[in-house]
């Protein structure tokens, strides 16, 4: 497992922030991007059970999706231009880790702004807490560095 395992839990109708309601729409990021040990998905790959508009499984997914939080849903502070198919990354909290996963059909759009500014942003407020950001994309592991 190489930290970027996790489960999907897209089906997340409506969440309501400051900036109004976020939903997943169309997007289906968190059934490609990670690892999901326990349906035996690789990362990169779609898993077998999204229909590519909603989860075949939902009803009986396994605790793991069940946990996922995608953070551009739950965090209103997360500006728009980090809503995953726009951005190509997807962002979420696991332990210590700010884990980003950036889609490998887009493995330099992290490096582009406003992403760059905000991981280095995002960095140094983790530094301050003892915690850190690691991005994945395709076989590369990242860890960003405050400059």
């Amino acid at each position: 497992m190489d930290g970027r395992a996790f489960g999907f839990w897209w089906r997340i109708v409506e969440i309501t922030t400051e900036h109004g309601a976020r939903t997943c729409g169309s997007c289906t990021l968190c059934c490609r991007l990670p690892e999901i040990e326990t349906l035996a998905k690789p990362p990169d790959v779609l898993c077998r059970h999204c229909t590519g508009e909603s989860c075949a499984i939902y009803a009986d997914r396994p605790q793991l999706c069940r946990d996922f939080l995608c953070l551009w849903m739950t965090d209103g502070s997360l500006a728009d231009h980090w809503q995953p198919l726009r951005s190509h990354m997807l962002v979420y909290e696991q332990g210590p880790q700010l884990t980003v996963l950036a889609d490998p059909d887009h493995p330099g759009a992290w490096r582009k702004e406003p992403f760059a500014s905000d991981l280095l942003r995002w960095t140094e407020e983790a530094e301050r807490n003892g915690r850190y950001v690691v991005l994945f994309c395709g076989d590369d592991v990242t860890k960003i560095g405050a400059a």
